[in-house]
Parts: structure tokens; C-alpha cells; sequence
């Protein structure tokens, strides 16, 4: 650590600026990631974060909730299924609300009070259990606690009586209300509609049994429609896995730079103080030593980076005006740093490889490092 350090301090500003070059691209790394997940969790947060372990969809819907319809007939074949425990109808629509005196296009949630498709991740309020009163997404910055929203043509109003985090569906502020409440704005906004159906039922198996399975025994039990389990449905709902494929080859290519910078900086620098390393070889270090040295400058270049990185990325997502509800996910943020410093470590291993090649004995032959021709 010694010889590390002190090489360091007698180039400050070489290591330094590797470190913000370096800290920079991780920063972009973990952003991305960070504006992906929340991309995601924008799109899909109301199904990955609702009480139902598995949704059934109608067949012809392609695993989108917004274009699935199911018939009373269907759900009730599906509640006879072995397996199914609790089963609640939902229902989904985008519709247009009036809130705090202004339109906006809100995706609107219908569950069965007490049954599955209830909100999971309630930060205040409550739940909604009667008629006319309704959980909004915490990210929508037009709804509070006590305020009222209406239909555009100001009727069905709905008072809201909890906040819900990470539950907003198709990137829209999100409401979650009964269902008997979501057919009433559906019939509001549509006075000529006679019943209003469910979109999906939402299923929380018997003790004992997997989701997984149990959608395999309902798909294969009732025609006509298209079981998941919760996190299938996340991870199969329209547009995710492009969302996913995009970014995940935008954080690919950033990684691998990541690395070929580092990897490209400590074979430079290995290769001009190659006469310097010799001589310590002639005079008895070991190669092991020297490669402990070169190893412990990388972790510590890598250590500042990863702070002045983390430290970007705290400030970018309380400053950042997306337009979508950044959180850092820490979860991610370990796997990224993993991924990133693991890489970068194997970037060096060409410089590695020339410590360990270093023959002492060509000092004898240097003049440069004190040998004789």
C-alpha cells in the first residue's frame, strides 16, 4: 500500500483527473440504470405493486391490461379452478379528471375492497373501502390527501384518502379506487354504457400453491384467457422488454468503456515507468509486490470514482426534471458497482501481465536504471 500511495501523492492531478473521468462515466452508468428502473416501475409499478400474485387476462388482450376484457361467465370459471383462493375483479381505464380545478389524463384502478388488486405500497392515508373514495399515486403532484376529483363533465366525485408510492401504470398519475366506484366513472364518462366489465381478475392462490402454477392450471383449464404470475405480467407487459433491451445495451457499451478506460490508463502508465519497476526487481522486490501495488492504485482510483459517482447521482435525481419520478434503486446500485469495478480490474490485466513479465535482470543492461552496455 505504501508504494501505491505514494505514487499517488507525488501525481495528484494524473490520478485525480483518471478518477473524475472515470467517476463521470460511472455516474453516467448508474443514471441510466437509476432512469430505466423508474422508467419501468412508471410503466408497470400498479401491477408489480398490487395485492393479486397472479392476473388473468382475456386471450385476445396480448397481456395488456388495458386492452383485456372478461366477461362474469369466464371470471366465475376461473374462481372454480383447484388452486385459486381469493379472487377480485380490476378494472383499468385512462380517463379524463378534473383535479384542483385542472384536467388530466389519469389511469384509474378498480379493485373489490378487501379482495386482490388492492395497493401494496401505501405510504399515508388508507385504502379506499366505499364508494367514492380513491388511493392516488405519490408521484402525481395534483393529488393530496383530502382533495376531490371528478369526471371532466364534473360528476362522480372521488375523495382521495391515501397516497401509494411506485404505483403508476403506463406513466400516468394513477388512481386506485373499488370497483364499484371505477363503474360509476366509467358510466359517467360514457352515459350510454349498460355494464361496465372487468378488464383482468386479480388471484391470490390457495395456501400451498405457486403462482406460477397456479397460472399454468388456470391457462390450461380455461379457454380464452391468459394467465401470468405477477412478476410475468410486469416482465410481459407491452413495450417492457424493448424499454429493457434499449437501455440494457446503452449500459453495456458505457461499462465496457469504463473498463478500456481504466484498463488503457494503468497499461500507459505500467509501460513509462517500466525502467523504475526493473530496478526494484533488480534490487529484490518481489513481482507479486509490484502487482499488489498496481492493484491497490486501481481500487483506490475506483474508490473516488465511485464516490464522486454516487454523489452526481444523488444530486442529478433530486435536480433532474425528467418528467418521471427518478428513485435510486440500492439494490441495482450494488450489482451495477460490481459489474463495473469487476470489469475494470480485468481491464488491467494486460498491465499485470507486463509487471510479472519484467525480467531483473535486463537492469543489468540499462544504462537508464543504472546497468552497464
Amino acid at each position: 500500500m505504501f508504494l501505491a500511495s505514494r505514487e499517488i501523492r507525488r501525481a495528484p492531478v494524473r490520478f485525480g483527473l483518471l478518477a473524475g473521468a472515470i467517476g463521470l462515466l460511472m455516474f453516467l452508468v448508474f443514471f441510466q440504470q437509476t432512469l430505466a428502473s423508474s422508467l419501468l416501475n412508471s410503466f408497470t409499478g400498479a401491477l408489480q405493486n398490487q395485492s393479486g400474485t397472479v392476473l388473468v387476462y382475456s386471450s385476445e388482450a396480448r397481456n395488456s391490461l388495458e386492452a383485456s376484457v372478461l366477461s362474469p361467465e369466464i371470471a366465475a370459471k376461473v374462481a372454480a379452478v383447484p388452486g385459486v383462493g381469493q379472487l377480485g375483479s380490476l378494472g383499468e381505464a385512462t380517463m379524463t379528471l378534473l383535479a384542483k380545478g385542472q384536467q388530466i389524463d389519469v389511469a384509474v384502478i378498480g379493485a373489490e375492497a378487501g379482495k386482490p388488486g388492492q395497493p401494496t405500497k401505501l405510504i399515508s392515508g388508507r385504502l379506499a373501502t366505499a364508494p367514492g373514495e380513491g388511493v392516488a399515486s405519490s408521484e402525481a403532484r395534483s393529488f393530496a390527501l383530502g382533495d376531490t376529483v371528478t369526471t371532466a363533465a364534473g360528476g362522480s366525485p372521488v375523495t382521495i384518502v391515501g397516497l401509494t408510492g411506485q404505483s403508476q401504470f403506463n406513466v400516468q398519475p394513477t388512481l386506485f379506487v373499488t370497483f364499484d366506484t371505477f363503474t360509476a366513472l366509467r358510466k359517467a364518462a360514457n352515459p350510454d354504457a349498460t355494464m361496465v366489465l372487468p378488464s383482468a381478475v386479480a388471484v391470490i392462490p390457495s395456501p400451498g400453491v405457486g403462482p406460477k402454477a397456479l397460472a399454468a392450471s388456470i391457462n390450461a383449464t380455461v379457454p380464452q384467457v391468459t394467465a401470468l404470475s405477477r412478476s410475468d405480467a410486469v416482465a410481459n407487459a407491452p413495450g417492457v422488454s424493448s424499454t429493457q433491451g434499449s437501455f440494457a445495451i446503452v449500459l453495456a457499451l458505457a461499462v465496457v468503456v469504463v473498463a478500456l478506460v481504466t484498463g488503457f490508463f494503468f497499461l500507459i502508465l505500467t509501460v513509462q515507468k517500466t525502467a523504475a519497476l526493473t530496478l526494484l526487481r533488480a534490487v529484490g522486490a518481489p513481482a507479486s509486490y509490484l502487482v499488489r501495488g498496481l492493484i491497490q492504485q486501481v481500487v483506490l482510483v475506483l474508490g473516488v470514482a465511485l464516490l464522486v459517482a454516487v454523489g452526481l447521482l444523488v444530486t442529478a435525481t433530486a435536480v433532474a426534471d425528467t418528467g418521471l419520478p427518478l428513485a435510486i434503486d440500492p439494490r441495482a446500485l450494488v450489482i451495477s458497482t460490481v459489474v463495473v469495478v469487476g470489469l475494470s480490474l480485468l481491464g488491467v490485466a494486460v498491465s499485470v501481465w507486463r509487471v510479472l513479465r519484467i525480467d531483473p535482470f535486463q537492469a543489468v543492461g540499462r544504462p537508464g536504471v543504472g546497468g552497464i552496455e
